[in-house]
């Protein structure tokens, strides 16, 4: 008697958010809800014509408003309402939310070191961990995965969140240096089934020749 074949995986392209007048200044944004810049709202179009070669059964997005703005451009190019799922937030980076790496470094040396080392532990004291990071993502695609079985998703969402996926996909430690690019606007594909996640592509970016812009968290 033959096998069942086992359930088709959920495919999710993973988009980070168009480029902000902070991410231009290294400005570390957090959850502070900073909107897209010009040159932002031009990556979305540009992101949302590439990725609409792709049906998708349903647009997701952070409810910050660079995410949800850039997932704007992506669902009236399909004809979709956005999803918002705030599980897909960027980290809250606590007491230095609104500061550059340096202005932290300065004001708050030993918890800088502590960022600078990704310490999975460390949350900024009124912030959110990478330990509690990586929780709250899984819990995401867990609840895209439970409710889209098998079905192709876009997910609009920040750096953070795609620097945890990478990781998570590849085996990659939370406490290792980040040594791959997570550019705005890029196509980032997963696939999630019974086996795990598996990383398909990474940071495409082919779109993007005329606005590209590469910028931290």
């Amino acid at each position: 008697m033959p096998h069942p074949s086992p359930p088709a995986a959920t495919r999710i392209c993973f988009v980070r958010h168009g480029e902000t007048d902070w991410n231009v200044e290294k400005r570390i944004q957090g959850q502070i809800d900073i909107p897209l810049n010009e040159k932002g709202r031009a990556q979305a179009v540009a992101m949302a014509f590439s990725a609409a070669h792709v049906s998708f059964k349903a647009i997701y997005s952070s409810d910050l408003v660079r995410a949800a703005d850039t997932a704007r451009a992506l669902a009236e190019r399909e004809g979709q309402e956005i999803r918002l799922l705030p599980n897909l937030r960027e980290r809250h980076y606590g007491l230095f939310q609104g500061l550059t790496a340096a202005e932290g470094e300065q004001r708050y040396p030993e918890a800088y070191q502590r960022y600078a080392a990704r310490d999975p532990h460390y949350a900024f004291e009124t912030g959110e961990s990478l330990l509690d990071l990586a929780a709250r993502v899984a819990e995401a695609v867990d609840w895209m995965v439970r409710h889209h079985p098998g079905q192709t998703l876009a997910a609009v969402t920040h750096g953070g969140v795609l620097d945890i996926l990478f990781r998570k996909a590849t085996g990659r430690p939370l406490s290792a240096p980040r040594d791959f690019k997570i550019p705005n606007c890029g196509l980032n594909w997963f696939s999630f089934d019974a086996r795990g996640w598996r990383l398909e592509s990474w940071a495409d970016r082919h779109h993007l020749q005329n606005v590209l812009t590469e910028t931290p968290e």
